[in-house]
């Protein structure tokens, strides 16, 4: 994340967009960890996994 300034805001942001509440955070210079619930874990992978096209054009599958 140094040198990439918005990462953070991205982050946060796709988890917003999906109302996905963060239980705790731990940020830093490198790495944003956050927990949320076990119920919430793959919705709030897939949307963090879509705001960074982290899959490219390959659908991604986490098994519930």
């Amino acid at each position: 994340m140094a040198g990439q300034p918005g990462v953070a805001a991205k982050f946060f942001d796709a988890l917003a967009r999906h109302k996905i509440n963060i239980k705790m955070i731990a940020t830093s210079e490198i790495k944003i960890s956050c927990v949320v619930s076990k119920e919430e874990g793959v919705k709030a992978l897939k949307a963090v996994h879509a705001a960074f096209e982290l899959a490219g054009k390959e659908t991604v599958e986490v098994p519930a």
